[in-house]
């Protein structure tokens, strides 16, 4: 064993741990626990940070969905750093820098035990970051309140962590993660649909969910901000730009190639090996998005402590703000302005250029980061036919070799890799300027896990009811 594996040994004896149950739990009361931690999760994201005010100026909103995270509450951080260190985790791994191998119970638990080591390091940082970026206000500057407020960013994330270990483990079904990343979506449309709160432009206020909106319109008898207003909030133009992208994934995940397969031994055995469209699924743009929010949150530290009056030009090329109304900082240039892009129609054609450039890189960062992931997480064409080959099936007409069987696959996989980067690229930064409920990213991600969920549910009811067609299956 390699010092580095001994070393997460070590340090897995002494983390947090939940232990998996001691019998399996029925479905039903997997259920209940999920729902509990689901439940449990939306309460702290009610519980504001003690000694911190709200801030109407939020740097992070456009990642806020795909990190579940709230602002100003213990779920400050949400779940970025356990995504963080999970990624890291399996790039290191996929480019066998740190090798495990998953079928060695022990291997298995060593690379849990280092993710949990490097996210509870990455919590950290991220703390530090964000209270050394001015972006949190603090009550007061006492050096007490600070310390308080950084134990509460990191000790809820680490709390956060557990509770997706839990589901992890037999307590719940699924994963914890893709569980508050659901729920959050589903939350954001609920909100944008029929919230009551009135938000105040100035001059007039309205109701901040699209339904009371048409009704107090209807009232009125002047439809023509329901179809689209400044800020991103909830209109016509949204709820319809939602229903589409809806459409278009759900028909973008139906896209598949199916390779007919059969088992080298038992030839009777056939079956399919499905080579979808979107085969990176939403992995780029997550990706890209962490990338993004950390280059924001070194950006906020870089323009608080050495630029505050943005008189350095080179650190202005990097990012440059300047000071709204209320007191806020206002991201106005810099390569970040262009990579994080504008908020809503109105901004997107106050600047075009922006506008373009955001889509743009935007889409190149997904498809670097859809290749990167296929090289390194194991998806390409070469590793796909060694498992396949390894797990004793073969393509019928060729022979069982890897070789073979790669030779199909090359055909397939880097043409759909490169679809799906542009696809999610596109999707995430147009969705974000017509103000899609939940973000195009968020709608992927929920459709996408609640496929997923599905898929577990019908498998945890064929096991619970038909136990013999399982055990047959398995064999």
């Amino acid at each position: 064993m390699s010092t580095v594996k001994a070393f997460f040994r070590k340090v897995g004896s002494v983390l947090p741990e939940i232990k998996k149950p001691e019998k399996k739990l029925s479905l039903r009361t997997r259920i209940l626990w999920s729902v509990l931690i689901l439940v449990l999760y939306f309460i702290m994201g009610g519980i504001p940070l003690y000694g911190v005010t709200s801030s109407p100026n939020d740097p992070f909103a456009a990642f806020r969905i795909i990190f579940a995270a709230t602002t100003g509450t213990l779920l400050e951080l949400g779940i970025g750093p356990i995504v963080t260190a999970g990624l890291i985790m399996q790039l290191l791994k996929g480019a066998e820098i740190i090798k495990f191998d998953f079928t060695d119970p022990e291997e298995r638990a060593i690379f849990t035990a280092a993710t949990k080591f490097l996210t509870i390091i990455v919590t950290i940082v991220q703390a530090s970051a964000l209270v050394m970026s001015n972006y949190l206000r603090f009550v007061s500057t006492s050096v007490s309140i600070v310390i308080i407020t950084y134990l509460q960013l990191v000790i809820a994330t680490i709390f956060v962590m557990l509770m997706d270990e839990a589901v992890q483990k037999g307590w719940g079904i699924g994963s914890g993660i893709s569980l508050f990343i659901a729920a959050g979506v589903a939350k954001t449309i609920f909100v944008n649909l029929f919230s009551p709160i009135v938000i105040n432009f100035g001059d007039f206020s309205e109701p901040l969910g699209l339904v009371p909106l048409i009704i107090q319109k209807a009232f009125e008898g002047d439809f023509t901000r329901v179809w689209v207003r400044e800020g991103n909030y909830p209109s016509m133009l949204s709820f319809l730009m939602t229903i589409a992208v809806i459409i278009i994934i759900l028909y973008a995940e139906g896209v598949r190639i199916e390779l007919p397969i059969s088992h080298a031994r038992f030839r009777g055995i056939r079956s399919v090996y499905p080579v979808k469209l979107l085969y990176v699924s939403n992995i780029p743009i997550i990706l890209a998005s962490t990338l993004i929010a950390d280059l924001n949150i070194l950006a906020n530290v870089i323009w608080n402590n050495l630029n505050p009056d943005g008189t350095d030009p080179l650190l202005n090329m990097i990012v440059y703000f300047e000071t709204g109304e209320n007191g806020t900082l206002v991201l106005k240039g810099g390569i970040l302005y262009y990579l994080i892009g504008p908020t809503d129609v109105f901004q997107a054609i106050e600047d075009p250029i922006r506008t373009v450039v955001f889509i743009i890189s935007m889409t190149i960062m997904a498809v670097i980061f859809a290749y990167l992931w296929v090289e390194v997480g194991g998806l390409s064409s070469a590793s796909v036919s060694q498992q396949l080959i390894d797990s004793g099936m073969q393509v019928p007409g060729f022979r069982r070799r890897a070789y073979s069987v790669n030779l199909i696959l090359s055909k397939y996989i880097p043409t759909v890799t490169l679809i799906g980067g542009l696809f999610v690229g596109i999707i995430a930064s147009v969705s974000q300027i017509l103000g899609v409920f939940g973000g195009g990213m968020g709608i992927l991600l929920m459709i996408d896990i609640m496929m997923n969920l599905y898929q577990a549910l019908l498998r945890e009811q064929l096991e619970e009811y038909y136990p013999a067609i399982t055990r047959l299956i398995k064999i």
